[in-house]
């Protein structure tokens, strides 16, 4: 059963699952709020800022900052070098949404880099204080967590949760990424 309200709040949204689409909702999502004029922000928790990626060159164009606050994949880089990019990444982040300064903040790939196990993070992305972070965000603030393997704990305390699951996809049949699909 649906409530309707005519309060306006932040909505928390998040995007998960092991098909591809994750990210790219969540751009969409940026690209309707630029449309209405809205302020938007976008951390990347695992991509690298040595790389550029084809949706932060058209974001740019619009006026919406995407910072990539990781090191790229967690098998490319040692766990001190991810443990130090989470660590510096998101305070950076947690300050962007408690400041309101924006209407969205999408945290793409948080949820990937809340569930790694190969090494210890909760010291340094902590998801308690995650949790914390949806739960006290400004009152305007819309908030995206993108990636897969979102905790439980999250999607318990979003409003919205799409799991996106693949049913085909051409990796199987051994294409590689292509260069304005995947990056």
């Amino acid at each position: 059963m649906s409530v309707k309200t005519n309060e306006q709040r932040g909505l928390t949204f998040v995007y998960t699952g092991d098909g591809k689409g994750k990210t790219t909702s969540a751009i969409g999502l940026a690209v309707r709020a630029v449309g209405h004029n809205k302020s938007v922000k976008i951390f990347q928790f695992i991509k690298s800022p040595e790389r550029t990626y084809g949706e932060q060159k058209v974001l740019e164009k619009i006026g919406v900052d995407m910072v990539q606050l990781g090191r790229g994949f967690t098998w490319t880089k040692t766990p001190e070098e991810h443990r130090e990019a989470l660590k510096t990444g998101w305070p950076i982040a947690k300050e962007a949404i408690m400041q309101g300064h924006y209407d969205l903040v999408i945290l793409d790939e948080i949820n990937n880099a809340l569930a790694i196990e190969t090494f210890p993070i909760d010291d340094v992305l902590p998801l308690q204080d995650v949790l914390h972070v949806i739960k006290t965000k400004p009152k305007h603030v819309h908030l995206v967590l993108t990636g897969r393997s979102a905790h439980p704990a999250i999607k318990e305390v979003a409003d919205l949760v799409s799991v996106i699951e693949p049913e085909k996809h051409y990796y199987d049949e051994g294409i590689q990424a292509i260069e304005g699909i995947e990056f």
